[in-house]
């Protein structure tokens, strides 16, 4: 019967004559409808980019994702009549526990047609958590910090890029009228890169580029394994001392490189060597949803093969830095900041001059990240998203 009803249309927001139920995701049809459920509730949005349905499934599936190995997670759907009015998640994350605060649990994945769904959704989610100790709980956060984080409070007249979630507007009101209070805001930034660094920052670069200690290199792709563990070891050292920081795990590393791969290309990613040893990294992905907003979420039967043909030599309009970091050795110094900039600029050539990219996306960065909010606006970058994480106390 379960999958009977998972596998009616969604209701259309308003039909509130049945009552509301809340169920859990048991089987393979309910989380086709917890996935599917987005394209009922963003249909008529111009700015939402279907994601890769295959993707959610993986983020979602405990064989696939090794963040499953430190955390577990429970998904439900609401439903009016049989019928999905809404959805969430809520996740306990041992390392959270260790790294953040002991007794933080999570929930995510979160979409409702209206306030009563998303009330009943919420109310369930923190009933999971405090049965499994948790005393005080964040959101939204899908499924951890390094998946989507934040709910969309600022930007909802631009489309997301690569890997940035897009919320309806009528969700802060419902989250805020549950209890919940900002915990922290995370800033996206967008700039036209073809515009060249101010020259305060131009001569910086220049005299990085003299200097012979320092060494700006692309990434190697044929050692990609070796790469991708020097990037993100500088990534876990990096951003250590950050709010809500939860490091990656080997497993994960590994899991991340092999997603990343076929969107990674060489001139796009840099290293700054200084004495030979590796301290700073930059990515820089093309913004892969200007490749798949005519897919519709499906790779099968012939989605894959546009896609594949579509990365052999993207061109995208925009691209978005979505990791950056300076060893904590280095940081704070003049050294940090000169290694950014010339990070940027490597890039940013690359971008302009081979990829005809126009702008750029930085982000996301914490709201009182001083010295990631000073490199992302000296060269005139404006904020173009705000997400929102929320906290509330369970006891």
């Amino acid at each position: 019967m379960n999958g009977l009803r998972a596998a009616l249309p969604p209701a259309t927001e308003g039909d509130m004559s049945e009552a509301l139920t809340i169920r859990p995701v048991e089987n393979r049809a309910d989380r086709k409808a917890f996935v599917d459920f987005a394209w009922a509730v963003y249909k008529d949005d111009p700015y939402w980019i279907p994601p890769l349905k295959n993707e959610i499934h993986g983020l979602l599936n405990p064989k696939k994702n090794p963040w499953f190995e430190h955390g577990r997670a429970a998904l439900w759907l609401a439903e009016r009549g049989g019928r999905v009015v809404g959805r969430i998640s809520a996740q306990v994350d041992d390392l959270v526990q260790e790294h953040l605060a002991k007794g933080t649990g999570q929930w995510g994945m979160f979409e409702a047609l209206d306030a009563e769904a998303a009330a009943a959704l919420i109310a369930t989610a923190e009933r999971w958590l405090r049965e499994r100790g948790m005393t005080s709980a964040l959101g939204p956060i899908s499924i951890s910090i390094w998946d989507e984080p934040g709910l969309l409070i600022k930007g909802f007249q631009q489309p997301p890029m690569v890997m940035m979630g897009h919320h309806r507007p009528a969700y802060r009101a419902w989250i805020e009228a549950a209890g919940y209070e900002k915990a922290k805001d995370l800033l996206t930034y967008e700039l036209d890169i073809r515009i060249e660094m101010v020259p305060v920052i131009d001569r910086l670069i220049k005299a990085g580029e003299k200097n012979p200690r320092i060494n700006i290199r692309t990434v190697d792709k044929s050692r990609f394994d070796e790469e991708a563990a020097t990037i993100l070891g500088l990534l876990n050292d990096a951003w250590s001392d950050n709010w809500g920081f939860v490091p990656l795990t080997q497993a994960e590393i590994a899991y991340a490189g092999k997603k990343l791969k076929p969107i990674i290309y060489e001139d796009l990613v840099r290293i700054a060597e200084y004495d030979g040893e590796p301290v700073a990294f930059m990515i820089t992905i093309p913004d892969i949803n200007e490749l798949i907003r005519d897919l519709n979420g499906e790779l099968f039967p012939f989605g894959w093969v546009k896609l594949l043909w579509r990365l052999r030599n993207p061109k995208t309009s925009r691209v978005r830095v979505p990791l950056m970091g300076v060893a904590k050795k280095v940081q704070g110094g003049r050294l940090a900041g000169q290694l950014a900039f010339m990070l940027i600029e490597h890039i940013r050539r690359a971008c302009v001059e081979k990829y005809c990219v126009t702008h750029g996306e930085f982000g996301w960065v914490l709201e009182d990240n001083q010295g990631m909010m000073s490199i992302a606006e000296l060269p005139g970058a404006d904020v173009n998203h705000v997400y929102r994480i929320y906290q509330r106390d369970l006891g």
